[in-house]
């Protein structure tokens, strides 16, 4: 199986922490260039930190805010001018939690803005490179309510499931050109994102957090939260020659907690 990526470029959005930091590291140790982009330039410079570069990798950052479509336009533009991007890691950070009922319009404007749009800018920067060097991989980092909606996460849920179809949507238009198109599912991983989500559970229903952390952990076939790392070894797989066969997929990492088929 050919899963060494060795002299790849890859951009990994979100990449100073959590699932993108992991991804990152994983795509690292296959040997692939890391490109980090985030909002924050001392979490990128710890994260730079972390990645393997035992195959000679040579990793950067960039810095851009997906609140901000400009900031993210500018930051790539910069990236492919220097060098094709084979890898691209579309990862933002979820919306609020709270009921769709309760959410202000202006809160799905903006979530469409930093997910579908920062993700159309970012696709159609790097597509001349990966056409031109012959590889190309790009890969959201969603979430399990595409299958199957969130309780509690209207505009998350909303905004997730806009993403997916604008990927599918990517994945037959570009298949033709050998570059594929895929999602990753997180389920309840060991992120922060989690945490913080245990925290607003807790703050609306006036129960510990601890309560909603036992629920959600009862609710997962393995009985346990999932390590980012496996995560990102999922999204490492899609990024490699070995899944050059695969496109157009939304692929859960979520411990078998997803009741469909």
């Amino acid at each position: 199986m050919e899963l060494s990526l060795k002299g790849k470029t890859a951009v990994i959005c979100g990449g100073s922490q959590g699932l993108g930091l992991a991804s990152a590291r994983e795509l690292a140790l296959l040997g692939a260039d890391c490109i980090l982009i985030s909002r924050d330039e001392k979490n990128l410079l710890n994260a730079l930190q972390t990645l393997d570069v035992s195959q000679g990798q040579q990793h950067s950052f960039a810095t851009a805010d997906s609140s901000q479509p400009d900031t993210v336009k500018a930051a790539i533009t910069g990236i492919t001018a220097k060098q094709p991007v084979n890898i691209l890691v579309n990862n933002t950070g979820g919306p609020a939690a709270g009921p769709i009922t309760d959410a202000d319009p202006e809160a799905f404007v903006k979530a469409f803005s930093m997910h579908v749009v920062c993700n159309q800018l970012l696709v159609q920067a790097v597509l001349p490179g990966m056409k031109s060097s012959g590889y190309g991989r790009i890969i959201q980092v969603i979430s399990t309510s595409v299958k199957a909606p969130i309780k509690g996460l209207g505009v998350s849920n909303t905004t997730r499931a806009a993403v997916a179809g604008w990927a599918k949507t990517l994945s037959n238009e570009l298949a033709p050109f050998g570059i594929t198109v895929n999602n990753v599912l997180p389920g309840s991983m060991t992120t922060d994102r989690l945490f913080s989500l245990f925290e607003a559970n807790a703050q609306r229903r006036g129960v510990n957090k601890s309560v909603i952390e036992a629920e959600w952990k009862s609710e997962i076939p393995m009985q346990r939260f999932g390590d980012p790392a496996e995560f990102g070894a999922a999204v490492a797989f899609l990024a490699s020659p070995a899944a050059a066969y695969i496109t157009g997929i939304s692929l859960p990492v979520d411990g078998g907690r997803i009741p469909s088929l």
